[in-house]
């Protein structure tokens, strides 16, 4: 996860509570809008635990916002910021969302797998406050600690291969009839 360009929970619900009166729309793509009838399904708050290639252990928070995109219902217009924050208080008054949270949106329709996204930044276009969704990118935290992939912080090789296999020698069990005796390997 790169926290350098996430926004934490805290962060992005501010930027909401400063705009309630505009209509709130996704963008996930260039050109690419999630549909103006979208819901938004409910809100996790995911605590992770990892442990990277170098053996450190790492935690954080996300919290991720689910959009849905009903098949057959039309709107010319997405749902205000206001509605958006009444449920965030919603989900708030049963589970406390962690304010240094990763934010992160997920969302997929019929032609856009399902995945979650960073919000990247918001745009305000008139009547429209736009999330402007950017995807996330694997990476070697090894390497954000200033080692580099392969080795840990102490420079000792934690991603090599797996030892090689030791060749096993195949005996032969296949034995003439009647000649199987305790002790000749044969069962």
């Amino acid at each position: 996860m790169n926290k350098t360009d996430s926004l934490n929970w805290s962060q992005f619900k501010e930027e909401l509570v400063k705009n309630p009166d505009l209509n709130l729309q996704f963008q996930y793509a260039e050109n690419k809008w999630v549909d103006a009838s979208y819901h938004i399904t409910e809100i996790k708050q995911a605590p992770i635990v990892s442990v990277d290639c170098g053996g450190v252990m790492n935690s954080w928070t996300e919290i991720i916002v689910q959009l849905w995109e009903p098949e057959n219902e039309q709107q010319e217009r997405s749902m205000k910021v206001s509605k958006a924050l009444s449920i965030v208080a919603i989900v708030e008054k049963s589970l406390p969302l962690n304010p240094h949270g990763t934010v992160k949106i997920e969302f997929g329709n019929s032609e856009f797998d399902i995945r979650q996204m960073f919000p990247g930044g918001f745009i305000i276009d008139g009547n429209n406050l736009i999330v402007d969704l950017r995807p996330d990118a694997v990476q070697c935290k090894a390497i954000t600690r200033g080692g580099s992939c392969g080795t840990n912080d102490k420079g000792e090789e934690c991603c090599t291969p797996a030892p090689a296999k030791q060749k096993v020698e195949l005996k032969n069990l296949a034995v003439a009839a009647g000649s199987c005796a305790p002790g000749s390997g044969c069962c």
